[in-house]
């Protein structure tokens, strides 16, 4: 999930294809519906992004009062508005009247505080929760910003790896040499540095064990010589989420799990992630079968080409069970990003993955 911030930004106008009365704001590769006249190319505006819960007032002066989603009719969601798809909110708050918006979009400001729009924390069944304890040593994963949101993330032609976003539930998985210890935890869970105890019944801890990624962490600890080794991946399956690829979450042979990603640390040096042909190396090297996300893309940075990759059904099964999520983009080679101020990567998610009903969200 991304972050949350609501920004100023430029705007491009285009027509609606099917509405005399509405028009589309462009916000980065975003494009949101607007009463036709509101605005025009070059105007600044206040965007509010998808998974935004915004307050009644709010709700209410910008003429949205039950249009939009969850049970309090407050949340920002993807929607398709009369054959165009509208991702996010542009707008002009009253209470940013006196704001020079320019200015604002120069300076980045976030006006979420300021606004009372909070960010969409979606609920934890039990069974993806659990007993929890402090965990001050667990690598925590990142929030993923949207591409288009953030078009500028990589350059044309910068040589880049796409895998396939799978719906499921990011599980964290800490090795530590030092007292040879083994942490675990959940996207959100691990946010707060908590770890889960361990748990016959948990879903995490099953998925430790079932594919022995504890041990996968100690070997990859000693052949880096390393202090400290993360493997982030996906647990997945019917009863984790709605897309659940053919496996399921209900008998441990049956659960499913895919790598994504690998971070180490050792001392006071900065977490380093492993790039794509690292992790290839080393799993090989070290004869480790740990399942991967599948990698749909390779080659120079093109976004119209990434695009049309994001869409379509998933590659996990081999038997297109399920709609694809999306793409994760990364470069070929590890770095770090000025836009994003950290780690260069981002994501491309599928409309109709976007406007499915009955979706879940689980963290």
């Amino acid at each position: 999930m991304s972050t949350l911030r609501v920004t100023s930004e430029q705007l491009v106008v285009h027509p609606h294809s099917n509405a005399d009365r509405l028009e589309l704001a462009q916000v980065g590769l975003y494009r949101a519906v607007v009463a036709k006249g509101q605005f025009a190319t070059g105007d600044y505006a206040v965007y509010i992004p998808e998974q935004a819960i915004m307050p009644a007032a709010l709700v209410e002066e910008l003429g949205l009062t039950g249009k939009l989603a969850g049970r309090e009719r407050n949340r920002v969601k993807t929607v398709r508005l009369r054959g165009e798809v509208s991702q996010g909110i542009v707008c002009r708050p009253e209470q940013l009247r006196d704001v020079d918006l320019a200015q604002a979009a120069a300076a980045g400001t976030d006006f979420a505080e300021l606004l009372g729009i909070t960010k969409w924390v979606p609920p934890v069944p039990l069974s993806m929760s659990g007993q929890m304890e402090s965990a001050p040593d667990l690598l925590r994963w990142i929030d993923i910003e949207n591409i288009a949101r953030y078009p500028d993330i990589f350059t044309p032609g910068e040589p880049v790896v796409a895998t396939e976003k799978i719906h499921g539930t990011a599980c964290l998985v800490t090795y530590l040499r030092d007292g040879d210890r083994v942490l675990v935890s959940s996207k959100g869970i691990g946010a707060q540095s908590l770890s889960l105890t361990e748990a016959e019944g948990n879903l995490y801890w099953r998925a430790v064990t079932r594919f022995a990624l504890a041990d996968a962490g100690r070997k990859l600890a000693v052949a880096l010589n390393v202090d400290r080794v993360a493997l982030f991946g996906e647990v997945y399956g019917d009863g984790v989420q709605d897309l659940h690829y053919g496996a399921s979450a209900r008998q441990d042979d049956t659960l499913g799990y895919a790598l994504f990603d690998i971070a180490v640390e050792t001392g006071e040096e900065p977490r380093r992630w492993l790039g794509r042909a690292e992790i290839d190396s080393a799993l090989g090297e070290l004869g480790l079968n740990v399942p991967r996300v599948p990698v749909l893309f390779e080659g120079p940075y093109d976004i119209d080409v990434l695009l049309r990759h994001a869409d379509g059904t998933e590659t996990i099964t081999g038997t297109a069970a399920n709609i694809r999520e999306g793409l994760v983009v990364r470069p070929a080679t590890e770095r770090y990003s000025e836009i994003l101020g950290g780690r260069a990567i981002g994501k491309l998610v599928s409309p109709a993955y976007l406007l499915r009903d009955g979706g879940t969200e689980y963290e």
